[in-house]
């Protein structure tokens, strides 16, 4: 029995090996269930095997735990080819084991992700039988069992969730050959003796039920070295530095913005107006960019309002004095002054069909002091000369 221990051992530490090459394995995935039937007869004897068949019909329940190990609970009813006649009932002898499940084909030939349609399993186990033999024949009616066999399995449909397969087998029945009157300490260590065996045969279909995977099998695990998990984390940290990057571009821009906002903020805004000494300024101006002497899109609405003032006074005469901010020489200043006037002078013409001879055209060159910031300096300004 400490052999058997051992065996079991040895197969568990192999099944948690093996374990590491596919997925994890959830609490009720990779179970299974069949049924089997078949014929069985005693392995020896003066009748032979082959003239005293009887048949059998057996259920099983079973889990794969890796690709190659695995446990299953078979349960198998043996009836009698003569029924009644010795037992008095049609069932014989009923076997319940606890069998351990070592696919070969997955052990030598390692698993790729999905079942072979050809595959062999090997099994054994442990179990206890009952028979309805009349114990005064010194057969015992309890005993310990055990089975050694082989599936030769063809793995069915697109998922290969069905198996059927032939399983040729030998079961043995421990402490078999003496009464219950003729027991002594010996009779409780098993003895694997044909004389008190069973040879089988039997054909089964397995349906393996469907896994939180989503198949009805095993799949691999995607491993990766260590090598290749630092290149992914040096390449999420250069992707995190990228982003901090980018949040800080768009900061500046956010700022750049700001600043942008306020300077037309402040260019929209109405200057501060200093009366001039002449009596007869027109309130409405025209400003320019700085050396510049072409009129913004936006400057032509105080344009406009000076043509609909002399529209509404026919007899009104203007005339349209430009201006420079101090910066630059005053030769420069003076010809951009000139410039800003007449640009304004001939748009009230050409755009506004104002007569030319009721407008006049004068550059006054620099000034800071017709408004008291320095860039509203330059401008053109309307001064009514008919009064």
């Amino acid at each position: 029995m400490k052999k058997l221990v051992l065996f079991a051992a040895a197969a568990l530490m192999a099944a948690s090996v093996n374990a590491q090459t596919v997925t994890e394995s959830k609490t009720f995935d990779n179970f299974y269930i069949g049924i089997n039937g078949g014929v069985a007869s005693k392995t020896t004897g003066v009748n032979g095997w082959a003239n005293n068949l009887n048949p059998n019909a057996g259920l099983r329940i079973g889990r794969y735990f890796t690709p190659v190990f695995g446990l299953a609970v078979e349960g198998n009813a043996y009836f009698s080819n003569k029924p009644f006649k010795s037992s008095g009932t049609a069932v014989r002898y009923l076997n319940t084991q606890l069998l351990g499940t070592v696919n070969l084909s997955n052990w030598f030939g390692g698993y790729k992700g999905t079942p072979r349609l050809f595959e062999v399993t090997a099994l054994y186990g442990l179990g206890w039988g009952h028979s309805f033999c009349n114990a005064n024949k010194g057969i015992r009616q309890n005993r310990m069992t055990s089975k050694a066999a082989l599936d030769f399995a063809w793995n069915l449909g697109a998922n290969k969730a069905w198996q059927i397969y032939i399983e040729p087998s030998i079961s043995w029945a421990f402490n078999n050959h003496r009464g219950a009157a003729e027991m002594d300490a010996s009779d409780d260590q098993p003895e694997y003796n044909l004389n008190f065996s069973q040879v089988q045969l039997n054909a089964g279909v397995i349906y393996k039920f469907k896994n939180s995977n989503g198949t009805h099998n095993f799949t691999i695990a995607q491993l990766r070295d260590q090598a290749e998990i630092d290149g992914l984390n040096a390449q999420i940290n250069s992707l995190r530095s990228d982003l901090n990057g980018k949040d800080a571009e768009l900061a500046a821009k956010d700022r750049q913005i700001a600043d942008l906002q306020k300077a037309l903020d402040e260019c929209n805004a109405k200057p501060k107006y200093v009366k001039p000494a002449t009596a007869t300024n027109l309130q409405p101006t025209v400003l320019f960019r700085q050396g510049k002497s072409v009129i913004d899109p936006a400057q032509y609405a105080p344009i406009e309002l000076i043509a609909t003032y002399m529209k509404h006074n026919p007899s009104a005469k203007v005339e349209i004095k430009g201006y420079a901010s101090p910066e630059g020489s005053a030769e420069l200043n003076q010809k951009l002054s000139e410039a800003r006037a007449q640009v304004v002078k001939n748009a009230l013409i050409k755009k506004y069909k104002i007569a030319a001879n009721r407008l006049s055209a004068k550059g006054c060159g620099a000034t800071d002091k017709l408004f008291e910031q320095v860039e509203f300096n330059r401008v053109a300004t309307f001064n009514d000369t008919t009064k």
